[in-house]
């Protein structure tokens, strides 16, 4: 039976990830920071072993790596806010980067010890490209970030081109946005959702946004679950652009979200504030996805007024249930 590893679990993409590979018959094992994430109804099921470990011990992500002996790592872990790189950058670096350089290693050796493969996929990012002078972009595209967490990506990107080189089936899923009802509130999308939600129930009054012309090539999370799946089980270890080739700005994000609670004059209820706002910000990444279809056979199947939709319905549903 295939054993699966995935880092940063207790995530939208771990959860989804683990669901789907359990499906498919493996024996999955998922690091979290502490026992209490594992009581989130996102993650949480019976069939998953899980292991505390802090991803910027290396040391401890080695340990259970030898423990695990898994023969598919899928390193999901971050610090996943771009803007929250901006004010530990240092953090971010012992979080998104330099965890990579262990658990490529670790793979590595444990492949020469066992002699049988091990395959990683690394979770990569859109942020890699910062303002590209292309659009859309392609796994060809300049890597040029232009925040610490896009940084720290090209870091652990420019890894498994290495490791590949050295014999590791390592891959790399260049995910451009991608959202759900299991994103936390500190993403843009969950909070302009969750903020709809309470302000079609009078439990709020107003939106505060950073801005509103920022646009994002936004997916179903799901959807960039089972790309990850379909990576690793790939013939041959790849770059792969993630992404639906469609962008949008945050504006058609909340105009989308405020009409699904029948509210059209939206903009009286949203309030602009520089404090949300990046000190780079990247005005509008797309992304070509051709490669991955042509190769893994993978494409989306949520379009974006449908993932608002969803998104707004589940945190309603979430708030009457809550005060009924």
């Amino acid at each position: 039976m295939t054993v699966a590893l995935i880092t940063g679990i207790s995530g939208q993409d771990g959860s989804y990830l683990a669901e789907a590979l359990l499906a498919q018959g493996f024996t999955v094992h998922g690091a979290v920071r502490s026992e209490a994430e594992v009581d989130l109804p996102a993650i949480a099921h019976p069939d998953v072993a899980y292991h505390r470990v802090d991803m910027s011990e290396p040391e401890r992500l080695k340990l259970l790596i030898e423990d695990v002996g898994p023969d598919h790592i899928y390193n999901l872990a971050a610090m996943s806010s771009v803007f929250q790189s901006w004010q530990q950058p240092i953090q971010t670096a012992a979080v998104n980067a330099i965890p990579v350089a262990q658990i490529l290693e670790s793979a590595w050796q444990l492949q020469e010890r066992r002699g049988r493969p091990v395959r990683v996929v690394q979770a990569s990012s859109a942020e890699l490209f910062g303002n590209a002078q292309e659009s859309p972009q392609t796994e060809l595209t300049p890597v040029r970030p232009t925040s610490p967490y896009g940084a720290a990506k090209a870091y652990s990107h420019h890894l498994i081109n290495v490791y590949r080189g050295r014999g590791l089936f390592a891959s790399s899923c260049i995910l451009y946005n991608h959202e759900s009802s299991r994103r936390p509130e500190s993403f843009v999308t969950r909070k302009i959702t969750a903020s709809v939600a309470r302000i079609s129930l009078g439990l709020q009054d107003r939106l505060e946004l950073g801005g509103l012309d920022a646009r994002r090539d936004w997916g179903w999370a799901p959807d960039y679950a089972r790309a990850l799946a379909l990576t690793v089980q790939a013939d041959e270890p790849d770059d792969f652009i993630i992404a639906t080739g469609i962008s949008h700005s945050i504006a058609d994000f909340a105009r989308l979200a405020f009409a699904r609670v029948g509210i059209a004059d939206w903009r009286r209820f949203v309030d602009l504030n520089d404090a949300f706002t990046r000190p780079v910000d990247p005005v509008a990444q797309v992304g070509d996805a051709s490669k991955a279809l042509r190769v893994l056979g993978w494409k989306p199947t949520k379009p974006f007024a449908e993932i608002v939709a969803d998104m707004v319905d589940n945190d309603v549903s979430l708030l009457t249930a809550r005060n009924a």
